[in-house]
């Protein structure tokens, strides 16, 4: 294994692959690959790499918060690589690795700012109770035609036919196949990045797919999708294409989801959803109890964007409350019909946009203080969840405002991050604010 390589010996495999850079990166707040490109002989000899604090803090405009919370003197965190992520870049023109990096204080904790140390310190918790949750994304994305212009909507590409697809295409293989040269492509690139897929669809919108990748460890699942959708960006440029993962990205389309299944097991491998002799136990009932109670404060991670919330849409297989039912699609928390060690759950409430390591992380964490402090969920709901309230923030500036108010999302998650965060997306709401849309030039105009 890479981890277990001398430095030696190391040098020696990037010397052999003709490897001249190494690809040292992280994932910042929204989820977007950010770091450095080292040599590789530097990377073999782990020679020290640092970065601006700030960095992980980006916002998606490029701006970064001055809240005090940010130390004026903007010092740097080392980056450290996780040696087990270290694989050859599948779409580089020339010979290149990438390795995922954590963010380190000089101090030598982890960096509270950075997305990937979040999600660490949730799972730290569950392994002092002796407890190792399994997650599994599923992971819905669009590919489009190429967009120069940003006023332009996104379209769909022409396929082998030599047209454009129309849409209602649910499940069509023929349509999976029409973009053969990208999923080939693509298919290569995540085997060369050991990700681990099981099925591929094609959904309910025009040009829509889902992949669903295999469920295992929390921080392997999050490493896994922040490569998966940085690969698909990557690949589908080569060809012409855009993989857009925005949670709404084409007016009457569908949206896309990044649907979450999570168990938990005991030092034993025992999923302790399911008793011994296969009935469901009380924990799993207080785990779903916890998504209930906490998921309303944490939501702004869950949809970060101001275009998330165009997701939520009643009876568009998007959640807008957080009832839960045995096989129902239409409830935010969904428990699947399986086998006592499969036993789970899946948390529908996600957008594809969002950040995959600080959703597992919230997920997760609500989870486990469900178990900790004995909460009761609801009564399972029967039908069609849509006939229920819309109990979820509607807007970005709700969910903002909400996760400002709560207590709870700085005990879960971690204080200097959430603080940090709403930083970030206060900026984020301004610089939205500012902008004048298409919708007030077609519509107000006439009447000014």
């Amino acid at each position: 294994m890479t981890a277990m390589l001398t430095p030696d010996d190391l040098l020696e495999r990037l010397r052999r692959d003709g490897v001249r850079d190494v690809e040292c990166i992280f994932p910042d707040v929204s989820g977007y690959p950010r770091g450095k490109l080292m040599p590789a002989q530097s990377f073999a000899q782990g020679n020290e790499l640092r970065i601006a604090q700030a960095i992980p803090m980006q916002c998606v405009t490029g701006e970064y918060s001055y809240d005090p919370v940010f130390p004026d003197a903007d010092p740097d965190v080392r980056l450290q690589p996780d040696m087990a992520t270290l694989q050859r870049v599948p779409w580089s023109s020339t010979p290149r690795y990438l390795a995922i990096h954590d963010c380190m204080e000089l101090t030598g904790e982890r960096c509270a700012f950075a997305p990937r140390s979040v999600l660490q310190m949730v799972i730290e918790r569950y392994q002092a109770q002796g407890l190792t949750p399994i997650v599994a994304p599923e992971i819905e994305f669009y590919i489009t035609a190429a967009n120069s212009d940003p006023n332009e909507p996104l379209r769909p590409p022409v396929g082998r036919s030599g047209r454009a697809e129309v849409g209602q295409s649910a499940f069509s293989l023929n349509l999976l196949n029409d973009l053969a040269p990208f999923w080939d492509e693509f298919h290569a690139a995540i085997d060369v990045l050991g990700i681990g897929s099981d099925t591929w669809i094609h959904e309910v919108g025009t040009a829509q797919y889902e992949i669903n990748l295999r469920h295992g460890n929390a921080l392997t699942a999050a490493d896994q999708t922040f490569l998966f959708k940085y690969a698909a960006k990557e690949v589908a440029l080569r060809h012409g294409l855009n993989a857009v993962f925005m949670a709404k990205p084409i007016a009457g389309e569908a949206g896309s989801s990044m649907h979450l299944h999570q168990s938990v097991v005991d030092a034993t491998g025992r999923n302790i959803f399911s008793q011994p002799d296969g009935r469901g136990d009380e924990r799993l009932g207080q785990y779903i109890a916890g998504l209930q109670s906490y998921t309303p404060d944490l939501m702004l991670i869950y949809a970060p964007f101001i275009n998330s919330y165009r997701r939520y849409v009643t009876g568009s297989q998007a959640p807008i409350n957080l009832h839960w039912g045995h096989d129902n699609r239409t409830a935010g928390l969904r428990v699947p019909v399986s086998a006592p060690a499969a036993r789970r759950v899946e948390n529908r409430v996600a957008g594809a946009d969002a950040n995959p390591y600080l959703v597992i992380a919230a997920s997760l964490a609500a989870g486990l203080a469900g178990m900790d402090e004995r909460l009761q969920p609801t009564e399972p709901i029967e039908g069609n969840g849509y006939d229920r309230s819309h109990d979820l923030p509607r807007t970005f500036a709700q969910a903002l405002e909400q996760m400002a108010r709560s207590a709870s999302s700085q005990r879960l998650l971690h204080p200097r991050f959430i603080k940090a965060y709403l930083s970030v997306k206060a900026l984020e709401d301004d610089s939205y604010q500012r902008e004048i849309s298409a919708w007030e030039r077609r519509i107000l105009l006439p009447l000014a």
